[in-house]
């Protein structure tokens, strides 16, 4: 199989990926919460944490998708450094949520929609990639774009 028959292949995956995240930020709609989903997959693809934003139902100001993903996915592994794990989010993570990545030394990220707003992989900031910090993460951005963007877009929408 040829390079371009490979990345074909990761992109293809990083799509069924993010229908699961998406999956998760739907989940966030009957709480009033933003929906924005995530999910973490080991080396093997097989997803070891789950979340979605739950500030509303929880009054935890931290409790974003990412962070929530991330914990179940150091719960279930036994460990903290999740260094060969994915992290697939439904929207680009905030600088909290950059700062969680980071320090769970995960290498790679998938986002669908970018923030422009509040972005710190990338778009307003990009803390992921920063040469001073001690580790760095590859982003994959605009995965699922459109339908991620759509559902953050009639969230807000529903809200004016």
């Amino acid at each position: 199989m040829g390079r371009s028959a490979s990345v074909r292949g990761v992109a293809a995956i990083d799509a069924m990926l993010m229908e699961v995240a998406l999956e998760e930020a739907r989940l966030a709609l009957p709480t009033g919460d933003v929906p924005v989903g995530a999910v973490v997959v080991d080396a093997d693809g097989v997803v070891v944490g789950r979340g979605r934003n739950a500030r509303e139902a929880t009054g935890d100001p931290t409790a974003h998708a990412e962070v929530l993903a991330l914990r179940e996915a150091a719960a279930t592994l036994g460990r903290w450094r999740l260094d060969d794990c994915t992290l697939v989010v439904t929207l680009e993570p905030c600088a909290m949520c950059a700062g969680a990545v980071v320090l769970a030394r995960v290498p790679r990220l998938v986002l669908g929609a970018w923030d422009p707003k509040a972005g710190a992989t990338g778009s307003v900031h990009d803390l992921v990639r920063d040469r001073r910090l001690n580790h760095r993460v590859e982003v994959v951005g605009g995965v699922l774009e459109a339908e991620c963007a759509a559902l953050l877009r009639d969230f807000f929408a529903d809200r004016r």
